[in-house]
């Protein structure tokens, strides 16, 4: 090679290189580049205690908390053998979506604060949490948004992506039912 094009090749790549990691912040499938911090990360911290509407208490106490330890039971498994699959229902992917994230799990959309044995979190409804879970952004709502927080407003469509008759153990939904056990309001938030 010609030392007069080695080194500006050499100096090019290297300039490349630089910017490239400089700007490849974001995990290369995650959801826009926020991650999935889990449920202690954002209840735990701020949305427990009554003065806060007990977000995190609710959510401890109801059955989407326990949506993972679920799959982990005889009684899981059996129904994803009887369904032909191959893995325990606490490793089968069409399990896990809707026991954890209501999606599929991408590993480079979950930080290592999250914990998929807690079940069916905050993030699952509201999105990855990672932009929008300190308190700075969260006293601002339309901050929140733009940094990833996801409100609802078709809540018994978004409920159904997994609530549904793809599930085999469905028995039927009845959103304004189910949804009067977890709702979650935060008292000192206004509309």
């Amino acid at each position: 090679m010609n030392k007069k094009h080695y080194i500006p090749a050499v100096v090019t790549f290297l300039f490349c290189f630089i910017i490239f990691t400089a700007y490849s912040v974001k995990p290369e499938n995650s959801a826009d580049g926020h991650q999935y911090v889990g449920a202690d990360k954002c209840g735990a911290v701020c949305h427990k205690g009554a003065a806060k509407g007990d977000q995190y208490g609710i959510w401890q106490g109801s059955k989407h908390s326990q949506a993972f330890k679920n799959l982990q039971t005889a009684d899981a498994d059996k129904i994803a053998k009887d369904k032909g699959f191959t893995t325990p229902a606490a490793e089968t992917p069409q399990c896990i979506k809707c026991h954890v994230l209501g999606k599929d799990i991408d590993p480079s959309e979950l930080a290592d604060s999250f914990d998929k044995t807690q079940g069916v979190q905050c993030e699952t409804c509201h999105g990855p949490g990672s932009d929008y879970k300190t308190l700075s952004v969260m006293k601002d709502k339309d901050k929140a948004v733009a940094n990833g927080l996801i409100i609802h407003t078709e809540g018994a469509a978004f409920c159904q992506t997994c609530h549904n008759a793809d599930s085999p153990t469905f028995k039927g939904f009845d959103y304004d039912k189910y949804w009067a056990q977890i709702v979650h309001t935060d008292p000192n938030i206004t509309k």
